[in-house]
């Protein structure tokens, strides 16, 4: 009797989290989340600054340049420190998630990779874009041009990311049918 009451209520639990992800609702709204929120914070700055720094000048563009160079001093602190540690885990994290989604048809892990892989390279965007900035001093209207460049690089990204989970998720729901099985 206690064997199939544990049974029910694993049944029951994993009816309710649902691991299709791409069937699922929040992971659409995750989705769409991210990408609004890496457009918006180009390296950890909001974009409304740029803006802001570049209609009005003065105080807006100097509180801008300080942002900018406390969150690039930030970033490549963290790339020197433990760059290739990170690194190394993020390649790895990525391989598991590849091997497991992709090779292993795991639809959980195909979905997290299709989030961290374009979220890893939106990272390198902002590494390379926090050394040009560190290397060149660049300031003023240069540093909006770079930070506008960065962003669009982003939002680019993003739509080709969201096409691809887009299709990949509508494939899988295709395939499976609806009632998942």
């Amino acid at each position: 009797m206690r064997g199939s009451r544990t049974l029910t209520l694993f049944q029951t639990l994993s009816e309710m989290i649902d691991m299709r992800s791409f069937s699922n609702l929040w992971y659409w709204i995750a989705l769409a989340v991210m990408w609004s929120t890496l457009s918006h914070r180009i390296l950890g700055v909001p974009f409304d600054m740029v803006q802001r720094a570049r209609r009005h000048g003065g105080q807006s563009a100097q509180d801008l340049e300080d942002l900018v160079r406390i969150n690039v001093n930030r970033l490549l602190f963290v790339v020197q420190s433990s760059g290739v540690l990170l690194l190394g885990l993020t390649c790895f994290v990525l391989s598991v998630l590849a091997t497991l989604g992709f090779y292993l048809a795991v639809e959980f892990a195909q979905s997290v990779f299709l989030l961290m892989f374009p979220l890893s390279l939106v990272a390198l965007f902002n590494i390379y874009t926090a050394m040009k900035i560190f290397t060149k001093e660049i300031q003023q209207e240069a540093l909006w041009q770079r930070l506008s460049m960065c962003r669009i690089l982003v939002q680019a990204l993003g739509m080709v990311f969201i096409f691809i989970t887009a299709m990949w998720g509508m494939y899988q729901n295709l395939q499976l049918g609806p009632l998942g099985g």
